[in-house]
């Protein structure tokens, strides 16, 4: 039996509505860098579900490139980043941020989720003007690296936050469609746009090829960013590939169906650790889970399934990562599951 990965949500290639519209549209011509239709009528159905004409949508290849290209074209030599220590641009992006030359704050957080209170003691820790940074930029992902997900009156009160201490709120979306989606989400699209400066939607990690789209609101914010974009070689010549798919993405509400699916395979996997007594490292209702097991059940599991070692507890026991897609079956599940009561 060959494996089953439960490493990351995009190892499957991308979902056939995609791959169908990049084969009958391939001999089509159309303009470069982003000019072409299909990314035109994706940016005009972005803008028509967050409800705001004025916001500029730009498609980029990645989620790492996203975050690279929005917070170096916010942040001025002096000005620096606060982000959750658990935050991708912290923990998984070879250091990006730091080689524009712009230092992240991390804050140790119980939940990968930032308050006004964590980053107000960042704040006070630097008031000896000009002698320290300046913060300037709040970086929060939705969902977060461990799964869980901001609630509508958090994220107003984190933006209201920002806007009194003149910090732009810039939120990491590689995995907002599953957040939008899980049954504890009181968030829209449109409330996203409203309570930040700017955003993305992440494509890579639900269902397609590759592609973030970024989002901004504030005017501020969309000064001269085409020329960052340009500098930092992330404007494909032919930018139909990344319109194309976010077109088949947002029509119908693709991205919100692929991303419920992905949630909700992973809502039986927690039944299945939860009614076995097993406890998790994080609370979630998103496709990423924490079980927590102890050597002996890991090798078990990993004989047919491949996961992470997310963080070790203790000498016996840690707590691992599963994660499933759009495309994990209802059969690998069940198999599973299966293995999961066998422990």
């Amino acid at each position: 039996m060959k494996k089953y990965s439960f490493k990351n949500d995009y190892s499957e290639g991308c979902h056939p509505n995609i791959l169908e519209a990049l084969i009958k549209t391939n001999l089509d011509q159309q303009n470069g860098y982003g000019y072409d239709e299909y990314s035109d009528e994706a940016r005009e159905l972005i803008k028509k579900k967050i409800n705001n004409q004025n916001a500029e949508i730009y498609f980029v290849s990645g989620g790492t490139q996203a975050n690279l290209l929005v917070i170096s074209s916010i942040l001025r030599p002096h000005e620096s980043v606060i982000s959750a220590e658990t935050g991708h641009i912290f923990t998984n992006e070879t250091g990006a941020i730091e080689a524009t030359g712009h230092k992240i704050h991390g804050v140790v957080t119980d939940n990968g989720k930032l308050k006004p209170e964590q980053i107000q003691l960042v704040l006070d820790s630097h008031t000896n003007k000009p002698h320290q940074l300046k913060q300037r930029l709040v970086y929060i992902s939705n969902s977060t690296e461990i799964g869980t997900i901001y609630q509508k009156q958090e994220l107003t009160e984190l933006y209201e936050f920002c806007q009194a201490n003149d910090l732009y709120l810039f939120m990491d979306g590689a995995r907002l469609g599953q957040a939008l989606t899980t049954e504890i989400n009181d968030l829209t699209l449109e409330d996203v746009a409203n309570f930040t400066d700017i955003f993305y939607l992440g494509g890579t990690k639900n269902g397609a090829l590759l592609g973030e789209a970024i989002v901004i609101t504030n005017d501020n914010v969309k000064e001269e960013f085409g020329f960052h974009v340009k500098q930092k070689g992330a404007l494909l010549a032919k930018g139909r590939l990344l319109g194309i798919q976010f077109l088949e993405l947002m029509k119908n509400d693709l991205y919100f169906d692929l991303a419920k699916i992905s949630n909700v395979q992973a809502m039986k996997i927690k039944l299945a650790f939860q009614e076995k007594g097993f406890q998790f490292l994080s609370e979630t209702f998103t496709n990423q889970i924490f079980p927590i097991l102890n050597n002996s059940q890991i090798e078990k599991l990993s004989a047919n399934f491949d996961f992470y070692v997310w963080k070790k507890m203790d000498v016996e026991n840690s707590a691992i990562r599963i994660i499933t897609s759009w495309a994990t079956s209802d059969e690998v599940v069940e198999s599973f599951i299966n293995e999961i009561k066998a422990l």
